[in-house]
């Protein structure tokens, strides 16, 4: 089993640019986990900035379903280090598949199943897997149910990636601290 990192913050924190860091540091064949799919512009210039910034030799893997196969295939290739990014785009992927945002039980056991089959993947590999996350629960309370249930999905979804997490970073200006060593558990 190898190890796992969280690294979460609000939008354009630097998340992505700390486990970009972190990567070149400890990776030294790494697999790009990708869950974005591109539907307009603005999400083709998000991809295309962190295109950019990455590696020539970092090896994409897209996977906007199903990524405990992207994880599987990592392993298979031989690489070292996963950077997966990112968990909460993972979340909503999943919550655009649900058959309804009404019944939060079937939501969550969705949700729940699909990182539960991710995390067994990432306890299989054998190097480190970075996942990186949104921290989308520090605003206002949405005004309607369907941006509610996802900002509760992505939460839930967090705080059990955050459980199995060996480290977990919360970045806020492009500054990373590491929060998990200092945590109080009860």
């Amino acid at each position: 089993m190898g190890k796992l990192v969280l690294v979460t913050g609000g939008a354009r924190s630097g998340k992505s640019r700390f486990a970009e860091k972190y990567a070149l540091r400890y990776g030294k064949k790494v697999a790009y986990v990708a869950t974005a799919e591109i539907y307009d512009d603005e999400m083709n210039f998000r991809v295309k900035l962190h295109k950019e910034r990455r590696p020539a030799a970092w090896q994409t893997i897209e996977a906007p379903y199903a990524a405990e196969n992207a994880v599987g295939e990592a392993a298979a290739a031989g690489f070292d280090f996963i950077l997966f990014d990112c968990l909460t785009l993972y979340v909503s992927n999943i919550f655009a598949k649900l058959s309804s945002v009404e019944d939060s039980a079937v939501n969550y056991r969705v949700v729940r199943e699909s990182l539960s089959k991710l995390l067994a993947a990432s306890r299989q590999f054998p190097g480190t897997m970075l996942v990186v996350t949104n921290e989308v629960g520090d605003g206002i309370v949405p005004v309607n149910r369907l941006a509610r249930e996802y900002r509760d999905l992505a939460g839930v979804a967090n705080q059990f990636i955050a459980e199995a997490a060996d480290e977990v970073y919360f970045v806020v200006c492009g500054l990373a601290t590491e929060i998990k060593k200092n945590a109080v558990r009860l």
